[in-house]
């Protein structure tokens, strides 16, 4: 999922300090410098690279800037990069953000990344649930978004499962390390949201 995009600042920070939210097995918080390691592991992993749109990250500093950029991010209203961490003991295990923040459309863009070796244990949907709960309840946001590269079909079943319908296809969207590829535009509104959490 793309993770790049970004929409001037609005006039006052929009995001409430701290941002941390809690679910049954997971801690989502803005990730500190110390993490820079762990993120770099994640996003230098083939296996989570196989359908992102960017090439991998050159060393750990890209990492570094990263997480400060993202806080600035953060401070300013522009978006929301919370790490993933698995209580007990914490550790990073992948990072989801809300990004190319419109607030005058009300609408944003869902990122998402995880460590392979965290796959298969639901923790994906139990955080992109929690963000996008933030998102719609505490933002008040009313349309998110999602990009994917159209062979991902573990994200797509995964977008799916949130509530997320399939709108259509940006052919040859990206150009990574020479190849191209088609992404898949998936959105979802507020008031289906709210439908979700009645049923």
């Amino acid at each position: 999922m793309s993770i790049e995009a970004r929409q001037p600042a609005p006039a006052e920070p929009a995001f409430p300090e701290p941002t941390v939210l809690r679910t049954a097995r997971l801690q989502l918080r803005p990730m500190r410098p110390s993490d820079a390691d762990a993120l770099y592991a994640i996003l230098t992993e083939p296996e989570v690279l196989r359908h992102w749109d960017t090439p991998a990250w050159p060393d750990v500093a890209h990492a570094r800037e990263f997480i400060v950029d993202e806080q600035r991010a953060l401070a300013e209203g522009e978006s929301i990069t919370l790490g993933i961490y698995r209580d007990d003991p914490p550790r990073l295990i992948g990072e989801c953000l809300l990004f190319a923040v419109d607030w005058q459309a009300g609408r944003a863009e869902l990122g998402l990344a995880l460590a392979p070796g965290a796959w298969g244990h639901g923790y994906l949907q139990e955080a992109a649930g929690a963000l996008l709960a933030y998102g719609f309840d505490g933002l008040h946001l009313r349309r998110i978004e999602a990009e994917i590269n159209v062979g991902n079909a573990a994200a797509a079943r995964a977008l799916e499962r949130l509530g997320f319908q399939r709108e259509g296809v940006l052919r040859e969207r990206w150009a990574v390390n020479g190849s191209i590829s088609d992404a898949a535009v998936y959105g979802l509104l507020a008031r289906e949201w709210a439908a979700r959490s009645v049923d």
